[in-house]
């Protein structure tokens, strides 16, 4: 299929047309022509806008597809649907289905599933059989059965040594461990960020040193298992100078001291990586005043102090990427009081139009795109995508001032606390497998 992009500016930091505004004519799923005033055949699609921008394909790091075992609540069907129409073209899913994706049956079935669908579908597999933290997977069979990271998703790792010992056991295949920071006997039963708020709302409080204190564990065993390696100042050194081969991840942080240990550790050479899930950048604590349980999420929203830090994280490169963190919950789930509803927010769709709307310059274009596409294909080790003549069309497509009401979801699961809001930045579609997917 043909098809020209009409009078796009590119985004895209790798490329030497940054910041031009061309044509670009896509055929077979390749970029054949990039320049001005192109023209193509009489039956070719044209696709254009006010204000039209293009990048490569964007990548969502966390999502959670709830397939197999939670249909009801999602399927990879509906997730890949929603993350088409939010921009992504690639998603990073969680462990966390039933079965667990702990072995290589479990992994085989989801890679199934995802032939065919809109966007390219890359599995996170578990530490620890279940995700229960207590005897390991076969990560290496995993790893060679196509598992880009490891981690047990929504449930932090809170053993040491299994953390020291999976960081040992996957440094001969060069694989990523992500984990969640959350020192889970200091945040039992709790509801929401341990402060003012949670006192006057009388809800059990979940400390910021709870994720403080695993940062500052996962950092320390990190930097223990590489200098007991005989290389491992050589191996600081590369991980610096490459930017590509994170041996950590952090996901989700959300607090100032996090963003802090983190930077400081990026500092002194150590391969760590880190993202903040969207909705981090725009609730405070105090947004839980009404009790919404769509607002309910783990990490809680923090402090405006704790939201600066991670705004400032971003601009400076210590936090590397942002996530979704999509975590879809049927009524059944929501529809409860505060303290028995479940965790979460869907948000595969609405991560553009809440950067659009809430930047207020603190990033530049090039600044945000890059936490959405270079940087998350860097640390899951992802082919690097760039604008090019003889590339891969692989492009998200989006308009940064165009408005938009946001009336339904494509999940089949509603917990959105976004959902009939109007936004700033849409996204326009995406071209992917050789094909135009309009947000739609």
């Amino acid at each position: 299929m043909q098809f020209l992009i009409r009078s796009a500016r590119v985004v895209d930091a790798a490329s030497s047309l940054n910041g031009q505004v061309v044509d670009i004519l896509v055929d077979n799923g390749l970029i054949r022509q990039v320049g001005e005033n192109l023209s193509a055949d009489a039956s070719s699609m044209v696709i254009e806008s006010d204000n039209l921008h293009v990048s490569p394909g964007w990548v969502d790091m966390r999502v959670l597809a709830q397939d197999p075992g939670y249909e009801h609540k999602e399927d990879l069907n509906s997730v890949c649907k929603a993350a088409a129409v939010g921009g992504f073209t690639d998603i990073a899913v969680l462990p966390n289905t039933q079965p667990v994706i702990d072995d290589k049956g479990t992994l085989g079935y989801v890679r199934r599933m995802a032939e065919g669908q809109p966007v390219n579908v890359h599995v996170i597999a578990a530490i620890t059989k279940k995700a229960a933290g207590v005897d390991f997977t076969e990560m290496l069979d995993l790893h060679h059965a196509g598992a880009v990271a490891f981690s047990d998703g929504t449930h932090p790792l809170q053993n040491p040594d299994l953390l020291l010992k999976t960081l040992q056991y996957l440094q001969p295949v060069n694989g990523l461990l992500m984990n969640r920071p959350e020192e889970q006997l200091l945040t039992q039963f709790g509801q929401m960020h341990e402060g003012i708020q949670s006192t006057l709302l009388g809800l059990k409080g979940m400390p910021a040193l709870a994720e403080e204190l695993i940062v500052e564990r996962d950092l320390r065993l990190l930097d223990y298992v590489l200098e007991q390696g005989a290389e491992g100042k050589r191996q600081r050194t590369d991980a610096v100078s490459s930017q590509q081969q994170t041996v950590l991840h952090f996901s989700t942080i959300s607090t100032a001291r996090s963003v802090e240990l983190i930077r400081q550790a990026k500092a002194q050479g150590l391969p760590v990586s880190c993202d903040v899930a969207v909705h981090q950048l725009v609730f405070n604590d105090t947004a839980l005043s009404g009790f919404d349980t769509n607002l309910k999420v783990n990490p809680p929203f923090r402090s405006e102090t704790d939201v600066a830090a991670l705004w400032a994280g971003l601009a400076d490169g210590t936090i590397d990427a942002i996530v979704s963190d999509h975590a879809p919950q049927d009524a059944e789930s929501k529809n409860l009081e505060f303290d028995q509803a479940e965790f979460g927010i869907i948000g595969l769709e609405t991560v553009f139009p809440i950067l659009a709307s809430h930047n207020q310059g603190r990033l530049s274009w090039a600044q945000l795109i890059e936490k959405l596409t270079t940087r998350p294909r860097q640390i899951l080790r992802l082919p690097a995508l760039s604008i090019a003549e003889g590339q891969s069309s692989c492009l998200t497509l989006f308009d940064p001032t165009s408005t938009w009401h946001y009336e339904r979801t494509f999940s089949k699961s509603k917990n959105s606390p976004f959902l009939g809001q109007s936004f700033t930045g849409r996204v326009v579609g995406i071209v992917h497998h050789g094909q135009f997917k309009p947000a739609k």
